[in-house]
């Protein structure tokens, strides 16, 4: 059963990561602006962002092989899509059918984990699956770079296969059990909840990052973030007063799933530094275009790599622990970045240090931390939760760190700048871990809500 999740955790992770390399051919192939084709991004995030709720909440609702092999269909008819899209906009349907499957996808595995393995070895569990995930996002970019020569299509016809075989393999395989809850379905959330997160992309994709402070008050930003903000405590109250939730909000109540929360939005302007190394190293390291596109491997390698030792040491040391120590790697790997002067090994080490740090505090043990707090009947809602912040912090930070770079000075001194701004964000990060629960009173909430 867990192989079945891996492949398909595989197959989100894979296709999230072709699309950088696959961006400009894309741009040159329909004629379209890059603020259009940055739309490929926002798309896939917008509905990921709102798929992940959703199949959660029918996951817990109607049983994680049902909404599972759903999951799988949508991504492969957004797959089918996008192979025969004859123009930009049905390019931009077919992704964002694809977020919208992709988005519960891990939410349920990591469900599928608190529902079948017990306290001890979950995180040995969950390692594996940010290991698996890691591995699939550096296949993504190097496939697309050997197809691209020939026809970037193929490339998404690659997960069909896999779907087929998924969706044959789930009905055999994995548990019809579902939950004898079923009050009455949270339409009104989930209405409220896609136009606040649509809103919200939206402006944040019209920033201009060259000069944020003026493009904030054009109407074209301000009046959809401005929208998005008014709908957050509509959306509150709604999700507060219903029966079943679809965003789990009354988890906000345990004093451990608020500071998770808080690190999942600040670990989401964490990672968004990430898109930003082959540039960095493109200006920094007088890399070429092609070379520089491959600058990510020590990242990605050391995220895959530490992944299942991650998961190991959690099992035995607890969440608080891991990301303290995480923290601290983090913000030592953001503090080389602007320090390394044209030292192509200091670069390494850097990004070596960033995999180590993300890796210890986001991931496997923030799942570990929902999977503590949730019982089953919210366990999906629980990671979907973690999800939808980090993507919000994303989202805001490539527009924040993109500003940053296009603002200060030359275009090296704007990167530089940036990485120190995210040293403060890895410092909260670690006051924040400071305050999570130790070892015992963890096993103790999970033992409570097995």
């Amino acid at each position: 059963m867990l192989l079945l999740f891996f492949i398909g955790i595989s197959m989100g992770a894979f296709d999230r990561g072709v699309i950088g390399p696959l961006l400009h051919v894309i741009e040159r192939s329909f004629d379209v602006t890059p603020r259009l084709a940055s739309w490929l991004f926002s798309s896939y995030v917008l509905f990921f962002m709102i798929g992940t709720p959703l199949m959660a909440k029918l996951s817990d609702r109607y049983g994680r092989r049902n909404i599972y092999i759903l999951d799988i269909l949508l991504f492969a008819a957004g797959s089918i899509i996008m192979d025969l899209s004859p123009s930009y906009q049905f390019l931009i349907l077919g992704r964002s059918v694809q977020g919208l499957g992709s988005g519960g996808i891990l939410p349920i595995a990591s469900a599928f984990i608190g529902d079948t393995f017990p306290p001890e070895s979950r995180g040995k569990a969950l390692g594996a699956i940010g290991s698996i995930f890691s591995i699939a996002s550096i296949t993504g970019p190097i496939v697309a770079g050997f197809l691209i020569p020939y026809n970037w299509k193929w490339i998404f016809l690659i997960n069909i296969p896999l779907a087929v075989i998924l969706i044959i393999s789930g009905f055999f395989i994995l548990s019809k059990k579902s939950s004898d809850y079923k009050k009455g379905f949270d339409r009104d959330g989930l209405i409220i909840m896609a136009l606040l997160f649509t809103f919200f992309a939206f402006g944040i994709n019209q920033i201009n990052e060259s000069d944020i402070v003026r493009s904030l008050i054009r109407p074209s930003v301000s009046v959809p973030i401005l929208s998005a903000a008014l709908m957050a405590p509509l959306l509150w109250r709604v999700e507060n007063s219903s029966d079943d939730p679809i965003i789990a909000v009354h988890l906000f109540r345990e004093r451990e799933v608020r500071i998770a929360s808080a690190i999942a939005v600040l670990n989401g302007l964490a990672q968004s530094a990430v898109v930003f190394i082959p540039g960095y190293a493109l200006v920094d390291l007088s890399l070429s275009e092609s070379l520089a596109s491959f600058s990510l491997i020590p990242f990605l390698a050391t995220v895959g790599l530490s992944s299942p030792i991650v998961g190991f040491l959690l099992d035995k040391f607890g969440s608080r622990s891991i990301m303290v120590a995480g923290s601290l790697m983090l913000m030592t790997g953001y503090l080389l970045m602007p320090l390394i002067s044209s030292k192509a090994l200091l670069f390494i080490l850097a990004e070596v240090l960033m995999g180590l740090g993300i890796i210890s505090v986001i991931g496997s043990p923030l799942r570990y931390i929902m999977l503590s707090e949730t019982p089953p009947r919210h366990r999906a809602s629980g990671k979907a939760l973690i999800n939808i912040l980090s993507s919000g912090g994303q989202l805001v930070g490539g527009a924040l760190i993109g500003g940053i770079i296009s603002s200060i000075g030359s275009e090296i001194t704007g990167y530089r700048a940036s990485f120190l701004f995210l040293v403060a964000v890895a410092f909260t990060l670690f006051i924040l871990s400071t305050r999570l629960k130790g070892r015992k009173e963890q096993l103790a909430a999970m033992k409570r809500n097995l």
